[in-house]
C-alpha cells in the first residue's frame, strides 16, 4: 500500500485498508470514518509536496483547519476491503483550499466529499494567509 504521487490530473491516490476498528456493528465502515481517511490522505498529499504540517505551525504559526465539509454516501466499505481515497483540489484562495475527495472500492465510487480547509494562525485561530511557499504549491495541483 503506497501513496501515488499527484498525476498529470493533478490527482493524489491513497490505499487504506479497513480494519476493524473502522467498522460499525454491521460490519460496514462507520460513517464518520471516512473523514478520517480523508484527513489522512490530504495530509499525505502534502507530504508529496513537501509540506510538513508540524513544521509550518512550527516555524510559521499556520495550521489548517476544517471549516466545512459535504459528504454523499452512496455504497459502503467493509473489513478488509482496500479502498482508494482519491483527492484533487479544485480551488486555492489566499486563506484556504477546497478538495473534492473520493472514496473507491476498484473502480466503484463510495463516497464523495468537498471539504474546505482554512489557514489560520495557530495561536489565535484567526483566519491568516497561506505563506506564498505553500499557496504556490497548492496552485500547482489545482484542478
Amino acid at each position: 500500500m503506497s501513496a501515488s504521487t499527484p498525476d498529470e490530473n493533478k490527482q493524489f491516490t491513497l490505499p487504506v485498508r479497513v480494519y476493524y476498528e473502522d467498522t460499525d456493528s454491521g460490519g460496514v465502515v462507520f460513517y464518520a470514518n471516512y473523514l478520517k481517511f480523508f484527513e489522512r490522505a490530504r495530509t499525505e498529499w502534502l507530504r508529496t509536496l513537501g509540506i510538513n504540517q508540524s513544521e509550518l505551525a512550527a516555524s510559521e504559526n499556520r495550521i489548517f483547519v476544517v471549516v466545512n465539509t459535504q459528504l454523499k454516501y452512496r455504497k459502503p466499505a467493509r473489513l478488509d476491503d482496500l479502498i482508494q481515497i482519491k483527492s484533487r483540489i479544485s480551488k486555492v484562495s489566499e486563506a484556504s483550499a477546497i478538495f473534492e475527495q473520493r472514496a473507491e472500492l476498484n473502480t466503484q465510487l463510495l463516497v464523495e466529499s468537498t471539504i474546505q480547509v482554512c489557514c489560520v494562525n495557530s495561536q489565535t485561530f484567526r483566519p491568516a494567509a497561506i505563506p506564498p511557499s505553500v499557496r504556490t504549491l497548492l496552485l500547482s495541483v489545482q484542478d
